[in-house]
């Protein structure tokens, strides 16, 4: 049986999902985005609830790589110059929804934030610049 967390969204068998699975493997599904900032995009998503990706059993992380060419196949009919990926990793890292997601998101060339990726949070952190 899947591990599910009471009232987490992402949790299938507590069925409150907004929308409808794109794609899935057996142990991934994919979300599109319902962001209007970012129209283009998608979340996988592991079936069984962990909060974060360092909680994936091995299996799962042998099912990643399915995963993550399946949601590059999705997006491939758009023509994409290029991808951003990201976890994001407890509140402090910006995880509104503590179940692991994986945010994929295309980008191409001509977007107002071409060039801009999540190194640049690397680069100048917020908190360096007051310090």
């Amino acid at each position: 049986m899947m591990d599910v967390e009471p009232g987490c969204r992402f949790c299938l068998a507590n069925a409150l999902l907004v929308d409808t699975p794109i794609l899935d493997t057996e142990h991934f599904y994919m979300l599109g985005s319902i962001d209007p900032m970012v129209p283009v995009a998608g979340m996988l998503i592991p079936k069984r609830h962990s909060d974060d990706p360092f909680g994936l059993s091995p299996v799962e992380w042998a099912d990643f790589g399915n995963a993550l060419a399946a949601a590059k196949a999705h997006f491939a009919p758009r023509k994409p110059d290029g991808f951003t990926l990201g976890w994001n990793v407890g509140a402090v890292a910006g995880q509104h929804v503590f179940h692991a997601h994986l945010h994929v998101i295309p980008r191409f060339r001509g977007e107002p934030n071409e060039g801009v990726g999540i190194r640049r949070v690397l680069r100048t952190p917020s908190w360096a610049a007051n310090a």
